[in-house]
């Protein structure tokens, strides 16, 4: 959506490849034509300094720099979160708390955002302790304190706000919406713990349009847009659902292996990127990861990605017995315990991306459109509604048509 580019002209795949492709973005394009601009989040999309902007990297995107620099504490708190959300023996330290908290108080935390905190921390505490799901919402809060704060202090010509709580509801808990589309049919109590999980999502981020109905005025268009929608997941449902499994450790497995890599990063549920010193070691890495087998075949399968990296996961979906074991061959080739290695994340996957979404612009005059416009065609129309004119190589690029003729057409 941000480069107005169709897949096969931009060609990113996975999750932090975006900034690496080197493509213009409506962030680069307003600020050439003397904007000023903000990203809060919006996935896989590259930094970006500029005087009265403001980059805030999506979680997953470790190589970009924040901008301001002190934003990298919002970010380094909340990414750790984000990708270790799975792993219940990760935590912070206490300075890394202490500095979240002083950043928060500089940058627009609200009473009724550590009300929220409190409130969900008691409730786990005292009333039910499965209830941690619900944590995800609150960072939303948090990213909307500092969003509301940089709006207010820089005062930016268009800014965007991404946040993806419900899409992980959705994933983890559409067999318990709708248990009648799956074979593996959710217990009475998870039904009851996580049977209202996705519509507690949709709540929790429509409360956030009072926030952005607050930063209006007359100039102001605000645009709502869901990057894709989800459906019934069903693969592995005779297998007794599709599970994921993560690396306890991954820095300790790729030692005891002798994988050296120069960064290691999480990439969603249970998948990593490795970057390597050259294609010869991320090479090596992929023989030595292949050797490690369970039932005879090799747990790690590996995706496309760019030279010198290695993106890899665990390619085992179904349950896993308790007393199963594996092997890392070349090293002692001693069996050892699957688990020892492996953790099971909770979450059994129930629900997939949709490639149809939902696009809004609110500009007063309500009307409801039945067809479909395509994705691209939302960065012409905030060049258009901006007033300005793509280069002669975007516009070259460029697949999609504005859609200002027909929010005028409303109006008229």
């Amino acid at each position: 959506m941000h480069t107005g580019l169709a897949y096969e002209q931009h060609g990113v795949v996975h999750l932090t490849d975006g900034p690496q492709a080197g493509h213009r973005d409506i962030w680069r394009m307003l600020i050439e034509a003397g904007k000023r601009v903000g990203d809060c989040g919006s996935m896989n999309a590259k930094g970006f300094t500029a005087p009265g902007s403001y980059y805030l990297p999506d979680p997953w995107c470790t190589g970009e720099k924040t901008s301001p620099e002190d934003l990298h504490i919002f970010y380094h708190f909340v990414s750790r979160y984000v990708q270790e959300y799975t792993d219940p023996d990760f935590a912070l330290s206490r300075v890394d708390h202490l500095r979240f908290a002083a950043f928060m108080v500089r940058h627009g935390l609200r009473a009724s955002t550590m009300w929220a905190v409190l409130r969900q921390l008691v409730v786990e505490a005292l009333v039910d302790r499965k209830r941690t799901w619900q944590r995800a919402p609150l960072l939303d809060l948090m990213q909307m304190d500092v969003f509301r704060h940089y709006q207010r202090t820089l005062r930016p010509d268009f800014a965007t706000y991404f946040i993806n709580s419900t899409a992980h509801y959705q994933h983890a808990f559409w067999r318990h919406m709708d248990p009648s589309a799956f074979k593996v049919q959710p217990t009475e109590s998870d039904l009851e713990a996580y049977g209202d999980a996705v519509l507690f999502g949709y709540q929790q981020m429509d409360r956030l349009l009072e926030d952005f109905f607050a930063l209006e005025d007359e100039d102001t268009m605000l645009i709502l847009a869901t990057a894709l929608s989800q459906q019934p997941f069903l693969r592995g449902e005779d297998e007794g659902g599709h599970t994921y499994y993560r690396v306890r450790n991954i820095e300790g497995l790729l030692g005891r292996l002798g994988i050296v890599p120069k960064e290691i990063h999480p990439v969603m549920t249970h998948q990593y990127l490795a970057h390597f010193a050259d294609q010869a070691a991320a090479d090596r890495a992929k023989d030595l990861l292949s050797s490690v087998c369970h039932e005879g075949r090799s747990i790690f399968d590996f995706a496309p990605s760019k030279p010198a990296t290695l993106y890899f996961g665990n390619d085992i979906h179904r349950p896993v017995a308790d007393r199963a074991e594996l092997v890392l061959a070349g090293t002692s080739n001693e069996p050892m315990p699957y688990y020892e290695v492996f953790y099971r994340i909770n979450e059994t996957k129930s629900g997939m991306h949709h490639p149809d979404g939902v696009l809004w612009f609110k500009t007063g005059r309500h009307a409801r459109h039945a067809g479909k416009v395509s994705i691209l065609d939302v960065l012409p129309t905030l060049l258009e509604f901006f007033a300005v004119a793509p280069s002669p190589a975007d516009a070259h690029h460029f697949r999609g048509t504005s859609l200002m003729s027909l929010l005028r057409k409303v109006g008229d």
